[in-house]
Formats: structure tokens, sequence, C-alpha cells
């Protein structure tokens, strides 16, 4: 959602600098991790803090291209990459790409911006991502050598998130509302469907994703332990049944 930015310019300017970092990215309407609601104020490498009543401002000290008060986007993201982390980042490079918010020469200018040993993170960034909770998810998974086919269509199923090995779905759902039971249902039913086709399905919400990340690594690592994201695994087991069967 985008920041109430007359508010936060004006406190910016108070504070004695500019709108900066994931100020600038609420602003644009990209997702950003709500790991805080500070007014990020960027500043000269030489500036100075003016006190102000009621000051939660994050102040970041650089050079940076500004216009009408703010930081550009390029330089926002690579402020937002020094304060919230990769995660945050790379959710947010996802998100301006899908919304075509950045150049392949402002793409550029970004990666050499940030240090090299995390410019994998712009070589990995795409535009297939439709949240912010699949970018997490699919830069998480990076980090642990799992590759995952992104918005996967699968005949008598549809479109899903992610396709992991040869069998297993990664649904995420962050869409505001879709706990309702209508959603639920439909949830349910693409899931029986997919089970019909020798699918299995883990579906995670933004809860999960966002503040309880160890409990979803954890089942997507077991699945992946037992090699039930496999086709020989569901081989296996019809070989099994046929072998006992009467």
């Amino acid at each position: 959602m985008a920041s109430d930015s007359p508010d936060e310019l004006r406190i910016a300017v108070a504070h004695g600098g500019v709108l900066g970092c994931a100020s600038v990215v609420r602003e644009a309407g990209l997702w950003v991790l709500p790991l805080d609601d500070h007014v990020h104020v960027a500043l000269q490498p030489h500036g100075h803090v003016s006190p102000h009543g009621g000051c939660t401002c994050v102040s970041h000290w650089g050079e940076a291209d500004v216009s009408a008060g703010r930081v550009c986007l390029v330089d926002a993201l690579a402020q937002l990459l020094l304060c919230l982390g990769e995660d945050a980042f790379f959710a947010a490079l996802e998100s301006a790409l899908r919304l075509r918010r950045l150049t392949r020469a402002e793409l550029s200018r970004l990666k050499s911006r940030i240090a090299e040993s995390r410019s994998w993170l712009v070589e990995l960034a795409g535009a297939e991502s439709e949240s912010g909770l699949e970018s997490l998810m699919k830069v998480r998974m990076h980090r642990l050598g799992i590759a995952l086919a992104a918005q996967v269509e699968i005949v008598g199923v549809g479109r899903v998130d992610f396709v992991l090995g040869d069998r297993l779905i990664i649904e995420v759902d962050g869409r505001p509302g879709h706990e309702g039971g209508e959603s639920r249902h439909k949830d349910r039913v693409r899931d029986a469907a997919a089970a019909g086709l020798g699918f299995d399905t883990l579906r995670f919400d933004y809860a999960l994703v966002v503040h309880d990340w160890p409990l979803v690594e954890a089942a997507i690592l077991e699945k992946c332990r037992r090699g039930l994201h496999l086709d020989s695994w569901a081989e296996g087991v019809r070989e099994a049944a046929g072998a006992g069967a009467v």
C-alpha cells in the first residue's frame, strides 16, 4: 500500500532530508515486508538531522539522485537492501519488475549500486511472482539450493504458484479475504483435482510465510527428504499397491 506521501514528505523535510528507502518503495505501490512503519529519510553524506517532535525516522546517509523531495527508486531499493535485508529487497524488486517500474538500464544501475556478493538477487529476480509472498518463497528456496517452477499451468487444476520437482505443488495464499469460505472451498477443490492427477499440495498463508518460516521450510524439506516431490515415489507406491492386491 502506498504511503501517505504529503505527511511523510513533510516529516522527511523536518528531519533534514528527503524521502528514501522503504518510504519511497511503499509510495511507489511496491510490496514491502511490514517490518516497520517508520519514515525513512535520505540525507547527504555530511547532512545534519534536525530535531523534531515525536521523531521515529530512520536516517540513511549517502549520495543519491533526488527529485521532488525523494530519492529515485533505484537508490531507494539499494538503501532498502542495507536497511531491511535481502528478503525485503528481493520482494520489492520483483514487485517493481512485475509493475514495470524499472527499465533495463535502471536494473543494471541497481546491480552496480549493491555489493557484488549480493548481485545474485538482481540476477534471480523476475516479473512472474504475483505477490511478495511468492517472492519470499522463491528467494528462500533458492538459498536452500531448491529450484521452483513458477506459475505452472496444470490441465484440470489451473495455474499454481510453484511446482517443486515432478509432483509437489506449493501454494502461497496472501490475497485479502482469501480465507473466506468460498475461496477456501475452491482451494480444496483444486487440491483434490491435483491429488487425482498424482500431485501433492502444500499450502501456506501470509502468517506462516512471514512469521513462521521455519515451520514452512521444515515441511518442504521433509517432503524432499522422503522423495515425495518425485515421480519415482508415486511409481513405487503404485507398484507396492499392485503387489499387495488380491
